[in-house]
């Protein structure tokens, strides 16, 4: 199997462990990732819901609140294979790296959904800087 894979990141001029705070709660995906509406979490399952209603079951593979470390799986049936990683890392002098990483089969699905991470991304930096 080969992947599509994508990656993006960005520097926030705030403490990892502030940014953490909202990055990594997997309830509070759509408070800063666009295109999503609401997200619902029981136990190690999460919905999403997009901007056009459509639910999108997701399952939580790893939350980490040492590494600052999330991880999931989109399980509709679309996807073959779908793992996201967001890692929020303290960089020093009060600011982080996060990075926002997936990978998925079909390939073409990577994409589409980079290009919504990296939207999500400059919205987080938004509201983490401005706040």
């Amino acid at each position: 199997m080969t992947l599509g894979s994508i990656r993006h990141h960005t520097v926030i001029r705030r403490p990892a462990a502030t940014v953490w705070e909202l990055a990594g709660d997997p309830t509070r995906l759509h408070e800063w990732f666009p295109g999503i509406t609401a997200c619902q979490v029981d136990g190690n399952s999460r919905v999403i819901t997009l901007g056009s209603g459509l639910p999108m079951p997701e399952e939580i593979l790893v939350k980490d609140d040492v590494h600052r470390r999330f991880q999931y799986r989109i399980t509709a049936p679309v996807f073959k294979y779908h793992r996201g990683t967001i890692d929020v890392l303290d960089i020093g002098d009060e600011c982080c790296l996060v990075v926002y990483s997936t990978d998925c089969d079909p390939r073409a699905m990577a994409l589409m959904i980079g290009s919504g991470t990296a939207g999500a991304l400059d919205e987080l930096r938004r509201q983490m800087e401005t706040s």
